[in-house]
């Protein structure tokens, strides 16, 4: 649950949270005997075991075709099947071998799938609990509008944490709700910076949206990093 500073139209500023909406799945599943399902990792197989170092034992693929038939020389029976526990992810070069300075790039491509440009991955800092709050924009779109030019790949819900900004928040989507739209809140000293909730994870565009039903209200941050457009129609500044 991280924090957020955020500021409103009359540029005063907050810091509040930021909770996740996913909505608890009211389905269990239950095993053969009636208990619980879990989810494992199971060793599938290593790479002393996997298609190339079989090769170089038997030489040729005709030897190695041989050789499965007669036995099982891509099996580990005592490795295989296990349990796997907290296990983590890291990244290996054409001899499988663990690698530590890893330089990775960004991939940009045409809609037709062609590379359009290559460049090195930018680790930007996280900008949404800083010491600049993340501004109100005051440019709103309206909902129907909104949903669809961009895609929205996920949202949070932005909430108080005392009676204070309880009124801040509750004025926000008040607004917002009146008006049936949403309103793009930006980050950084300029207020159009993209939103970065950990250093180096993806930017976000952040839009907000406010209900209200009487003294209730429901503040929702969306979150995009897409936006529908035409071939040949020029991207908003």
């Amino acid at each position: 649950m991280p924090n957020i500073n955020i500021s409103d139209k009359r540029a005063r500023d907050a810091v509040v949270k930021a909770e996740s909406v996913r909505v608890t799945e009211a389905v269990r599943f239950i095993g053969p005997k009636g208990g619980a399902a879990w989810t494992r990792k199971v060793l599938k197989s290593t790479v002393d075991h996997d298609y190339e170092s079989l090769l170089e034992q038997f030489d040729t693929p005709e030897s190695l075709g041989q050789a499965l038939i007669d036995g099982d020389p891509e099996l580990d029976i005592e490795l295989f099947g296990q349990y796997l526990w907290n296990v983590s992810k890291v990244y290996i070069n054409e001899d499988e071998e663990v690698v530590f300075h890893v330089e990775q790039n960004e991939i940009v491509r045409t809609p037709s799938g062609k590379i359009k440009e290559k460049r090195p991955r930018q680790r930007h800092e996280a900008n949404v609990d800083t010491d600049i709050p993340l501004s109100w924009s005051g440019k709103k779109i309206p909902k129907l509008e909104a949903i669809k030019k961009f895609v929205f790949s996920s949202k949070l819900q932005i909430v108080h944490i005392n009676g204070l900004t309880y009124d801040f928040l509750y004025a926000m989507a008040k607004e917002l709700a009146e008006e049936n739209a949403v309103m793009l809140l930006g980050g950084g000293s300029s207020g159009n910076e993209p939103l970065v909730f950990r250093r180096g994870s993806v930017p976000y565009r952040g839009f907000l949206e406010g209900r209200v039903d009487g003294e209730a209200y429901v503040l929702l941050l969306h979150l995009s990093n897409m936006e529908l457009r035409l071939p040949g129609e020029k991207k908003d500044s």
